[in-house]
């Protein structure tokens, strides 16, 4: 069966999502006073993005809502389990606004999603916000590229659940089997989309040694420039799009 349409995940994958967090957090942290508060920049980074692991796990479990979830993010760094909802909703704000300023695509984001576009139909399934992703894509100027922009506050489920990639699929009024996936973690991007029948592509861009062997379906790519190659042998074009 021909994949007839590519689905993306967006942060480390198309935009990076690691160094504008990074950034933002060091500048947040100046701009608030708290830089020796956290010790050295890349320690403070380590704190944030261990806690956002542990809060989005709550919100994948069912246990807060995705706006609860910032929250608890501010609460926990802060040390601050008392700070009111505005509060942290406040102290959020703040850092978004750093770390918006240092938003980026990389650098071979663009060239790829150019390469693709006149073959197939292209979509988005992401784990963060909805608001946040419309925004940042429509900033860094791809937008246009994208029939369907899905995410898990909206869909109330998060990747690897096969109900987020069904659901893209579903959006795209295409089977899985007809859609290849492409993210930059094994698990959640990858073998989530395998599981729920869709082609999965992990992007490995830190060049991580693969497992023994990978799981069954998984491909693998080093950059985005390797992806065309990759389709190349397994897809027969087609599909008329339905975009706009």
């Amino acid at each position: 069966m021909p994949i007839r349409a590519v689905l993306w995940d967006i942060d480390d994958t198309l935009f990076d999502y690691t160094g504008s967090d990074r950034a933002g957090v060091r500048r947040h942290l100046e701009a608030e006073g708290l830089t020796d508060r956290y010790g050295p920049p890349d320690q403070a980074f380590g704190l944030w993005r261990e806690i956002w692991r542990e809060q989005f796990a709550r919100f994948r479990a069912g246990e807060i809502d995705f706006r609860e979830h910032r929250r608890e993010r501010v609460r926990v760094f802060l040390d601050a389990p008392l700070l009111t909802a505005a509060e942290a909703d406040a102290w959020f704000g703040r850092y978004t606004r750093h770390y918006e300023a240092a938003w980026t695509l990389f650098p071979d984001a663009r060239p790829a999603l150019d390469t693709v576009a006149p073959h197939f139909r292209q979509a988005v399934l992401s784990n963060a916000a909805a608001v946040a992703q419309r925004r940042k894509l429509t900033t860094l100027g791809v937008r246009g590229h994208f029939e369907h922009l899905l995410c898990a506050d909206e869909l109330g489920c998060a990747k690897p659940e096969p109900e987020a990639f069904l659901a893209a699929c579903a959006a795209l009024g295409l089977p899985p089997a007809e859609v290849l996936y492409v993210g930059d973690e094994l698990e959640t991007d990858a073998v989530g989309a395998c599981e729920a029948g869709l082609l999965g592509v992990w992007l490995d861009r830190t060049g991580t040694e693969p497992p023994a062997a990978l799981p069954d379906g998984v491909r693998r790519i080093r950059g985005l420039h390797e992806l065309p190659g990759l389709l190349d042998p397994v897809i027969d074009f087609g599909a008329p799009s339905t975009f706009g």
